[in-house]
């Protein structure tokens, strides 16, 4: 496993849609990426948690955009005429987050576009795993692109590691935010999609996601643990939750079983 590291070379447009100031831009690679920046909003931790969550999915057989480090030099963005993308480009300086522009996707809705009961279910499970409580039916972060559907936007899961307190009960919870997910009223076989997602991820495969983040996004200000002590904290959250999926797939079967 590993990312590929390309340097932004233009700044296309601001993509306004969520909070934290994403934007379109190109890299020296030729290809346009969708960018999340480390000065925005919750800083590097949600660009641990898009990179976590999304290659997760991805493990799991989801189709989610390529994501690649990508460097954000000096000079970028002294053009650009509102101040305040200026003074996040100016924070975001050094090693951002990108992912594959997939142009000429579009949004999919779960009450119009088709989705199966199992396909539903994993997709639940996977977000009840991740803490994932950014997929609802406001906002889906579910595309439609060349026929197959896509997953976007991570960033908001692992919400443990925002107060990075009690970590020890972190992985153990029920995540009770599953009842507001976009597809739990489809998801009729979780206990079927739990024994898969099982089946077909090993804690092997989530330490080496977890060995893909840049130690430069897992220091912060006024701690003094060592990235690769951070790094055995998410390595610990994430195999101790799959060992323990009993207790979050319980909750989804009880928030679909809420929707009848």
């Amino acid at each position: 496993m590993e990312l590929r590291r390309q340097k932004v070379t233009r700044y296309a447009a601001p993509l306004r849609e969520g909070g934290s100031l994403p934007a379109l831009a190109e890299a020296d690679d030729g290809f346009e990426y969708v960018v999340k920046f480390r000065g925005a909003g919750h800083g590097t931790k949600a660009l641990v948690a898009e990179l976590i969550g999304g290659e997760v999915a991805r493990a799991l057989g989801f189709n989610v955009p390529e994501i690649v480090l990508l460097d954000v030099g000096e000079e970028f963005g002294r053009t650009e005429p509102d101040a305040e993308i200026q003074d996040l480009l100016k924070s975001s300086r050094g090693l951002n987050l990108g992912l594959h522009y997939l142009k000429g996707s579009f949004t999919v809705d779960p009450y119009v576009n088709g989705i199966d009961d199992l396909t539903a279910s994993k997709i639940v499970w996977l977000d009840a795993f991740l803490t994932n409580v950014d997929r609802t039916v406001l906002n889906t972060n579910m595309l439609r692109w060349h026929g197959e559907l896509w997953l976007i936007d991570h960033g908001a899961a692992l919400y443990f590691h925002h107060s990075w307190s009690r970590l020890d009960e972190a992985p153990l919870t029920p995540f009770a935010f599953i009842k507001d997910h976009a597809l739990i009223g489809r998801a009729s076989r979780i206990g079927e999609a739990d024994k898969w997602m099982r089946q077909h991820i090993t804690p092997r495969t989530l330490e080496k996601i977890v060995d893909l983040v840049p130690d430069q996004w897992l220091v912060h200000e006024g701690s003094e643990e060592t990235p690769d002590e951070v790094r055995r904290v998410y390595k610990r959250f994430l195999t101790e939750r799959l060992k323990n999926s009993r207790i979050f797939v319980e909750a989804a079967v009880a928030a679909h079983n809420a929707t009848k």
